[in-house]
């Protein structure tokens, strides 16, 4: 890889897709001559000699077209390039062409702002002390008089804009004689010998009367970028000719660049049952459904993942302004879910026209802001490029969306990710597309290779079409911190001022008692933190139960009083706190031991560096391999069409074969192939391609074992490849413990709920049981948080035992961020079902049906919990605590009337 690309790739962190066109622009500009007047024929030869999809520049000027699928990040692209073609070929004049307004403002954002995390430039040490000057078609007659010869000019202009202007026959401003430039910043422009043209969105400028001004500019290169290479005439889509790299957008959501794009419709439908209206409502009402569930999924994610909320949104897409005029009429209704959504819809549409329509569109980039309250915006064939939002999730089509080209802009408004990569939760990487009424042909479509729609991503809504049942977010916080939670509102309440005063500071103690503890578990090794900060002192804390040791008790107070004290909300009763901080710690200790289950915060992961694997030693089963030879003539046309051999032709005008090794022949084929590596296996790789070729010499002479080979080489590579993968075999990567802290505290949940739902006691009844994970219930007592949901009866039933066994000490539903034990090659992260404390042993519990257990993802999940329990225990067992054991129980298992012990001790897991 050329110096300057490795190094641009590796400061502007660029994705695969943007390396391979960095790549083919250093290869393409390394041979054209840089020249206003270089030979323009000459220089397609040499273009089509890189790329042959290459076949005719369509401009006076050279000029390749770089389709980037939408999301994949052209913005970032122009940046690499220019980088380029700065350092390496010293040009320092580029001109950047934006479809409109809104593409315009994102550019000169990217391009200026080094504040920005999408600064197209960041890192670029060239561009550190000599940062690019940003012309724009605002300031360029003001900025041209500080022009510089060291400096590097990015002009910046709306082709829009341009557009406007040339209507009735004006001249455009660009063209115009400017007084204080002596000239027009046209002419200004044209002179340059070095100006390279960089077209945004190209497809925009194949026909628009503004580009014959700017082929006047006679730039000495051309670059255009765009997720649609094809321009709609009457006759359907022209592809562009001066394609040189194309990464489409089925490639894109196949590499995870982009959201998955789903398709939703309901089961049993037929659309010809309905009227327009009718059909109109029911995709609004479903993809709002469909909305709120992704809402809540988005608010759970960033919640147990402590990242930032995004707000998502919905389009819809209809056919005209009447149309757009009524739908937003009734959505705003009392008729359409109550009217909650009358003061959350916007509409955009043709009607507002010219400069107000981009102005428009720039309005909707606010949607991404968290307090935004718009969620449904209704517009007419109107958004487009340079949309870059992030938290479209549901689009509604409620129109024919008559081109290819609409359709995938479209839907490229939503594929983005809000949080720049796909996080493995199928809510938050999805796009749902609502599509009762063109289902079939969707499906159609999706069985097609290239598709952007895969078969699997088709979902179908069930249940009561009817229900308008809106969902939230309950977070469920643990016991203890509920409970502080509740005395602060108590305290909150308390009138008279002296048991105001002398609440709040017992509160105060408690809360720092409770917010203390983890800290002293924050450290890996045997949980040694250092206290020189507080009393020059160590403290080393192995368990909760070693916090009520006087030593180690005296440290802690000391530390904790130093805390308040520096606490300002205390500063009118901190001497009544700090007397009282010894008196009260025995009782809040105990308070935190009681409610806590002492799990020890354990990484487990996968060592992927030990894992073996390869094919067994074997003899090929050749009784089917009995190919003929066939016409010289055939083979010849073959080894032309794969151009891996060398064809002779004698001087008669027969054609002879000089073949590499017979082996090779069917190696080289071999190594191709999955799971086959030539270091580790070349040596049955050539056995079993001898024992193939002996099979063949048995019955055919040497030039017909020649001709055998090499026509079918392919198929024998198949045919061995076949056996071998009957013997391959890979051993389960070796679990390693990346950390241990001895002690974690218990962490919250964020569950969704029906609005509408009261909480349910988890000794009700539930009818029908598929309704159970929707429901969220309360009332236990030996629980560590007082709210849980539940996956399944098994698991609800499962609870019911937990309380009622006298066997069980505590219990624990852990949330996702609970524990760390990766599978999978570190790939998944498992979460257990239950924690459970007796007298003597901490159990992990997962319930499974029983046809699931010994499936292999089942069965690797157990076998990187048993490392987790085999590591608490090895630390446990050196520091006074209680052993672990995991514990795989079938559902059929789970009966209310079965005692604990029972169950774990016939499902106890043995690895």
């Amino acid at each position: 890889m050329n110096r300057t690309v490795n190094e641009i790739k590796n400061r502007l962190s660029l994705r695969s897709p943007q390396v391979e066109s960095l790549e083919i622009l250093a290869e393409i500009t390394d041979k054209l001559t840089f020249d206003k007047n270089a030979d323009l024929i000459e220089g397609l030869k040499i273009v089509n000699a890189i790329r042959p999809t290459c076949a005719d520049f369509e401009r006076n000027f050279p000029s390749i077209c770089f389709s980037l699928a939408t999301g994949v990040g052209k913005t970032r692209l122009m940046g690499a390039f220019i980088s380029y073609l700065y350092i390496e070929k010293g040009i320092k004049n580029f001109f950047v062409m934006a479809p409109n307004l809104t593409v315009y403002d994102k550019l000169i954002e990217d391009f200026s702002n080094t504040a920005s995390p999408k600064y197209v430039f960041q890192g670029i040490s060239k561009f550190v002390h000599n940062q690019p000057r940003i012309i724009t078609g605002d300031n360029y007659n003001e900025e041209r008089l500080y022009h510089k010869e060291t400096d590097i000019y990015i002009n910046i202009f709306n082709i829009s804009k341009i557009n406007a202007e040339t209507r009735s026959g004006k001249t455009p401003r660009i063209k115009r004689l400017s007084e204080c430039l002596g000239d027009s910043y046209f002419n200004y422009l044209s002179n340059l010998t070095d100006l390279v043209l960089l077209m945004d969105e190209s497809h925009h400028y194949r026909a628009d009367r503004g580009m014959e001004v700017i082929n006047e500019l006679k730039p000495i290169l051309g670059l255009e970028l765009t997720a649609t290479p094809q321009v709609e005439r009457s006759g359907g889509a022209v592809k562009f000719k001066n394609v040189v790299y194309e990464y489409s957008l089925a490639v894109a959501i196949s590499d995870g660049f982009v959201k998955e794009p789903a398709i939703a419709t309901r089961v049993d439908f037929d659309p010809g049952l309905y009227t327009d209206e009718d059909l109109d409502r029911i995709k609004l009402e479903d993809g709002i459904r469909i909305h709120e569930d992704t809402k809540v999924a988005l608010d759970i994610y960033a919640r147990d993942n402590k990242v930032r909320s995004v707000k998502p949104f919905v389009l819809v897409v209809t056919r005209d302004v009447e149309h757009a005029r009524k739908l937003k009429e009734l959505i705003m209704s009392q008729s359409f879910f109550g009217g909650y959504y009358a003061d959350k819809v916007m509409d955009i549409h043709s009607s507002q026209g010219g400069s107000e329509k981009d102005e428009n569109i720039a309005k909707l980039l606010m949607l991404e802001n968290p307090r935004n309250i718009i969620e449904i915006v209704i517009h007419v064939n109107m958004l487009k490029e340079g949309w870059d939002v992030t938290n479209l999730y549901t689009i509604i089509p409620l129109r024919t969306a008559t081109s290819m080209t609409l359709r995938e802009q479209t839907i490229g408004r939503g594929l983005r990710l809000p949080y720049g990569k796909r996080t493995g939760n199928d809510k938050v990487d999805k796009l749902t597309i609502i599509a009762h009424d063109k289902f079939q042909q969707i499906v159609d479509e999706a069985n097609k290779p290239g598709s952007i729609i895969n078969e699997k991503n088709i979902i179908k809504i069930t249940g009561d079409s009817n229900s308008d049942q809106r969902k939230e977010v309950v977070t469920v916080i643990s016991n203890l911190e509920q409970k502080l939670k509740d005395e602060q509102q108590k305290a909150d309440q308390i009138l008279n001022p002296e048991e105001k005063q002398k609440a709040q500071s017992q509160l105060e103690i408690k809360k720092t008692i409770f917010d203390t503890i983890p800290e002293l578990f924050k450290f890996t090794g045997q949980a040694a933190v250092s206290e020189k900060t507080y009393l020059q002192k160590e403290i080393k804390v192995k368990n909760l139960n070693e916090l009520t040791k006087s030593e180690i008790k005296k440290i802690v107070v000391e530390k904790i009083k130093e805390k308040l004290q520096n606490k300002p909300q205390t500063e009118l009763f901190k001497d009544d706190i700090i007397n009282e901080v010894e008196k009260a710690y025995d009782i809040y200790v105990n308070e935190y031991i009681q409610n806590s289950i002492e799990i020890p915060r354990i990484m487990i992961h996968q060592r992927m560096d030990l894992i073996k694997s390869g094919f067994k030693d074997f003899d090929l089963d050749v009784k089917n391999l009995n190919y003929q030879p066939v016409s010289e003539e055939i083979l010849i046309k073959k080894l032309r069409e794969q151009k891996d051999d060398t064809i002779i032709i004698d001087g008669s005008g027969q054609g002879g074969i000089t073949p590499d090794s017979l082996l090779n022949l069917i190696v080289s084929e071999l190594i191709n192939l999955p799971e086959i590596d030539y270091d580790r296996d070349s040596e049955i790789l050539f056995e079993l391609s001898n024992q193939a070729i002996k099979k063949f010499q048995a019955y055919l002479d040497e030039d017909k074992l020649t001709n055998v080979v090499q026509y079918n080489k392919k198929e024998i590579a198949r045919f061995i490849y076949v056996q071998m993968m009957e013997h391959f075999y890979c051993e389960r990567p070796k679990f390693d413990k990346l950390s241990v802290k001895p002690h974690t505290k218990i962490e919250e949940h964020n569950y969704s709920k029906f609005t509408k739902d009261s909480i349910t006691h988890y000794t009700e009844t539930i009818e029908p049981t598929s309704s159970i994970p929707n429901k969220i219930f309360s009332g236990f007592k030996k629980a560590c948080h007082n709210l849980y949901k539940f996956d399944s009866k098994t698991e609800k039933d499962f609870a019911i035992i937990l309380e009622n066994d006298k066997a069980v000490i505590k219990w624990l539903r852990p949330a996702r961020s609970q524990f760390h034990i990766y599978w999978d090659h570190n790939s998944k992260i498992y979460h257990p079902d239950f924690v459970v404390e007796t007298k003597d042993t901490i159990y992990l519990i997962e319930t499974k049906k029983e046809g699931d257990i010994q499936s292999k993802e089942v069965q690797e999940k157990a076998l990187a919990a048993c490392q987790y329990c085999k590591n608490a225990t090895e630390y446990t067992s050196q520091n006074d605590g209680k052993p672990w054991k995991y514990i795989l129980i079938p559902h059929d298992a789970v009966k209310i009337n079965m005692s604990f012990d029972t169950l774990i001790k016939i499902n106890e897991y043995k690895v």
